[in-house]
């Protein structure tokens, strides 16, 4: 082995002598570059390697490239690049290759020597890494859309790009991104052609040209739109193949073929009169009022009505929930735009009201809008209509919590309706499992609207839920709602007749640490109780309840000698890294750090 790390250190003399000689590194530089590179080369050349290693001699290649081109700007020297650079970029490509053959399967390791080569190496180099990287992972569609990237922008080939895409094609025929990227390849490489020509029209160059009228006006990349359309069907795949072709100014008539395609085939999908109708935003505006805030204003609702229509057009066609969705999404979005003429805000209003009317009339309105549309109505001050929605909304999605707390909450508000009963009827509809913010919200309503007792009532039914969830929160809030509606004696009797019945959460015995210790005369022996029992069930993993109840021991009820005990408790019933954070914390409050 150290034969063939003298022999490779002893290649690097030439360069190493050119760098010394041209004044970009002095002899000691150079002996450290020597020393350096003795260490790297060892490790490379050891029985069982790692990546680490070979990423670390690739870094410090890199790094002494980036000093060269330092130094070389500033002495502006600028020779003998053949006899100083390339040496070391062929050695970090030699070692790229050694890594990924090593490690086929490290696609960040191909990343790296790809953007390696695309700085500092020739481009078939890069055109080398690229195929033996597809060699291995053929798989990933991402890597071939890279390559013929790669193959027109960084080495102006579109025929190899074209190839590319062609054999991604055969491992990824059904895959959306590779045709939209190759539909773009051929547009940009019409695209190009017809800048070329332009150029060489303008300056009247003589010579021989060739620029196919097939590729310039487009007809190669609608060959890639019909054979992704034959193996891709969807309306959403057809409009982003469309807004491709959009962003070239001589597609026209494409544009015009897939959206005739479109209307034809997908004449039944909403996608389809959602993306119609909001092209109609796109039309140009016209007349001289465009100058004035409400000239522009005017326009704008004119090609809003235009949108409009073409979403009833579709509802004949298609009335169904995704496409009242669409509509609606739409009317959403145009409210929620700013405006200062008023007009034009109360036309939104108008029209989205009316459209969220018509969808629940059909019982077609989506979930998510029937928040949006009780935000209106109350905004406006319209307080029948929003309790009318508010009690409706369930009628429709009875199983959904957020639906239920939504109406439910929009009635107490507004003090409409029979809530108590409501609340029963939610309760009974919706999944046992998911009712935990109906019955807080229940039990926040009942402890300003209702008697103590029914409230009590309340929690009663809450502490034997069989969800684990409700139960906790209720002990919880039965803690808390004792102590403002009794004080002190209810909450520790409420206490004492819960403390034996599972689950529990930490907090359930926090809040009444803090009760304790809000009293004018706290008892240490109450508190000692509480801490016990809440060790008793988080003893194991909470680090900090051990600290706080030395903590407690420390201050001027406790008794600072039983701290060496619990130190002792915590240490032996304590887990996994909870020891260590317990160990450093109790550290710092010995010492007054904390």
């Amino acid at each position: 082995m150290a034969e063939i790390i003298q022999q490779r250190i002893e290649e690097r003399i030439p360069e190493l002598e050119h760098l010394e000689r041209v004044g970009l590194f002095t002899n000691k530089e150079v002996k450290s570059i020597i020393k350096r590179a003795t260490a790297l080369e060892y490790k490379l050349n050891r029985l069982i390697t790692n990546k680490e290693d070979f990423i670390a001699f690739v870094q410090y290649e890199i790094n002494v490239l980036e000093l060269i081109k330092k130094r070389r700007t500033h002495i502006k020297y600028q020779f003998k690049r053949e006899e100083i650079e390339f040496p070391i970029i062929h050695r970090i490509n030699t070692v790229f290759r050694r890594a990924t053959n090593k490690w086929k399967s490290d696609v960040q390791l191909w990343l790296s020597h790809i953007a390696f080569c695309k700085k500092w190496a020739s481009r078939s180099t890069l055109s080398r890494v690229f195929s033996a990287m597809l060699a291995i992972h053929p798989d990933k569609p991402g890597l071939w859309i890279m390559a013929a990237k790669s193959e027109l922008e960084d080495a102006n080939s579109s025929e190899s790009a074209r190839h590319l895409f062609l054999r991604a094609l055969r491992f990824h025929p059904d895959n959306k991104k590779v045709f939209q990227e190759y539909f773009r390849m051929e547009l940009l490489h019409a695209e190009k052609l017809r800048q070329e020509k332009k150029d060489l029209e303008l300056t009247e160059m003589e010579g021989e040209y060739e620029f196919p009228p097939e590729i310039m006006n487009a007809k190669l990349a609608e060959v890639v739109y019909k054979d992704a359309t034959e193996k891709i069907q969807g309306a959403t795949f057809i409009i982003s193949l469309l807004n491709i072709a959009a962003i070239f100014d001589f597609t026209k008539e494409l544009q015009e073929s897939i959206l005739n395609d479109l209307q034809t085939k997908f004449s039944e999908d909403s996608v389809t009169w959602d993306f119609m109708a909001r092209r109609e935003l796109e039309a140009p505006g016209a007349g001289p009022d465009l100058q004035t805030a409400k000239g522009r204003a005017s326009d704008m609702a004119r090609r809003e009505e235009r949108c409009c229509q073409v979403y009833e057009e579709g509802l004949k066609v298609l009335s169904t929930e995704p496409l009242w969705t669409c509509y609606a999404a739409f009317c959403l979005e145009r409210y929620k735009r700013k405006t200062n003429v008023q007009d034009l805000k109360d036309k939104r209003q108008e029209q989205l009201l009316g459209v969220f009317e018509r969808a629940h009339g059909s019982s077609l309105l989506n979930e998510t809008f029937y928040k949006n549309w009780l935000q209106i109505l109350l905004s406006s001050g319209n307080a029948e209509g929003a309790a009318a929605i508010a009690a409706a909304a369930p009628q429709r999605y009875g199983q959904s919590v957020a639906t239920w707390c939504l109406s439910l909450q929009t009635l107490m508000e507004l003090g409409k309706g029979d809530l108590d009963a409501l609340f029963q009827e939610a309760l009974a509809h919706v999944d046992p499992k998911e009712s935990l913010p109906l019955w807080q919200l229940h039990v926040q309503w009942s402890g300003s609207n209702q008697s103590p007792q029914e409230t009590e009532a309340l929690f009663q039914r809450g502490l034997v839920s069989a969800v684990p969830a409700v139960a906790i929160e209720m002990k919880e809030h039965y803690v808390d709602w004792s102590y403002s509606a009794g004080g002190y004696k209810k909450a520790r009797k409420t206490f004492i007749s819960l403390h034996e019945s599972r689950p529990f959460s930490k907090e359930f015995f926090s809040r009444m640490i803090q009760i304790e210790k809000e009293q004018e005369a706290p008892k240490m022996s109450n508190l000692r109780d509480y801490y016990e029992r809440a060790l008793r069930e988080f003893g194991s993993s909470d680090d900090d309840l051990w600290l706080d109840y030395i903590k407690e021991e420390l201050g001027a009820l406790g008794q600072p000698e039983n701290c060496g005990k619990l130190h002792w408790r915590a240490l032996k019933l304590l887990e996994g890294e909870s020891v260590e954070r317990f160990v450093s914390k109790y550290t710092l409050l010995q010492t007054g750090h904390i």
